[in-house]
């Protein structure tokens, strides 16, 4: 579960961008990841993110089912340029499970969508740029606990700069770049139209409780060997981000619920929900893990 930004505390966690950084529960069942969301969730004190968090007892609200829910299937999810025809059809397939359980599927274009991973690019480049990297981890300006032994310990990258991995070297080189020619402009302009972003899919939660597509467009790809190229890196670390990386900007909660395999691994179905309204998550996930083994489907 990635629940909405400003419900769980980043206290204590390296940061990397205030603003797209999300930390929320993995475990093997969803009652489980109730369990550990509503022991984590809400104001910590420190953490300027969490202004009015609106928390619930997550593991008590799990039961009901999905009849009536309304599931918009998100077009634009099911056509990214390297998305593979197999988990596309195993999604739908979950689809259409739950719609066998009694929600009601329809399937809605979200045009702006596809621009979600350019209108992240400049918030996570530029913003890993000066918080995590030149600023130590933390940055400034901000009314957070500081972990300086953390920042004192990080802050020695510069010394080891060749052993960052190829993306960071890419991230903290562009960030550095744009950040010398172009000031913070690039990053102001994508705040701004992450708004944009934001409502598009706030007007289809108007008429639905939930948008459904792939979590990844591909099964999990290999991991390059040793002698493999920066491009192959690059391409590794990136091509998988199509669908998740503009619900960072949005801040909207996502879960990602496995619903079959592709040469012996997992796909998942990512459900996303309104702002604070994990339990709706929970729930249609419930239902979808009780139907049947995802390993069979």
């Amino acid at each position: 579960m990635k629940p909405t930004w400003g419900l769980v505390p980043y206290t204590g966690i390296m940061p990397i961008e205030i603003f797209v950084d999300h930390t929320g529960p993995m475990t093997a069942t969803v009652a489980d990841n109730a369990l550990l969301l509503e022991a984590i969730a809400g104001d910590d004190g420190y953490d300027p993110r969490i202004k009015a968090p609106k928390m619930h007892p997550y593991s008590t609200m799990l039961d009901g089912g999905v009849r009536g829910t309304r599931i918009a299937i998100v077009t634009e999810g099911f056509k990214q340029p390297n998305g593979e025809k197999v988990v596309n059809e195993k999604v739908y397939n979950a689809a259409r499970r739950l719609q066998e359980l009694g929600a009601k599927v329809d399937e809605v274009a979200i045009p702006m969508h596809t621009a979600g991973p350019a209108i992240w690019t400049p918030i996570g480049v530029e913003g890993l740029t000066q918080t995590m990297m030149w600023g130590d981890g933390y940055g400034l300006s901000r009314s957070d606990l500081y972990s300086v032994s953390l920042m004192d310990f990080h802050r020695n990258w510069r010394h080891r700069a060749n052993e960052l991995s190829e993306t960071t070297k890419l991230f903290l080189m562009l960030g550095t770049y744009i950040l010398n020619q172009h000031g913070s402009r690039y990053y102001g302009k994508a705040m701004n139209i992450a708004r944009r972003l934001t409502a598009a899919y706030d007007r289809v939660l108007t008429d639905h409780d939930l948008l459904l597509m792939p979590t990844t467009p591909m099964k999990a790809t290999p991991l390059p060997g040793r002698q493999a190229s920066r491009e192959e890196y690059i391409q590794r670390a990136l091509e998988m981000i199509g669908n998740t990386a503009p619900f960072d900007v949005t801040h909207h909660p996502a879960m990602s619920v496995p619903c079959g395999m592709v040469d012996g691994l997992p796909v998942g179905m990512m459900l996303v929900g309104k702002h604070f309204d994990e339990p709706t998550i929970y729930r249609a996930a419930q239902a979808f893990e009780k139907s049947g083994d995802w390993k069979k489907m």
